[in-house]
């Protein structure tokens, strides 16, 4: 699995009232902008018609450019 460079994408969302559920998860390479790039257009194919208001995230590599990709208007904050 290290030579693959494999990782696991998981998209958590919260409501107004602080309760979690798991909208997305998948297999990608590296954490790499395509990776993530589908996962959130996955979101949109299920149903998501509004973008989020605001992303949570680390320092994932491509998670941001393909945020600001497929949601150009979701706000960003680094954890």
């Amino acid at each position: 699995m290290a030579e693959e460079k494999q990782c696991v994408l998981v998209l958590i969302g919260a409501d107004e009232w602080g309760r979690k559920e798991v909208l997305g998860l998948a297999d990608g390479y590296r954490e790499s902008t395509q990776s993530w790039r589908e996962l959130l257009l996955d979101l949109k194919r299920r149903g998501l018609t509004q973008a989020p208001d605001l992303a949570i995230g680390d320092g994932a590599l491509g998670f941001w450019t393909a945020l600001r990709e497929v949601f150009g208007t979701t706000r960003e904050q680094r954890c």
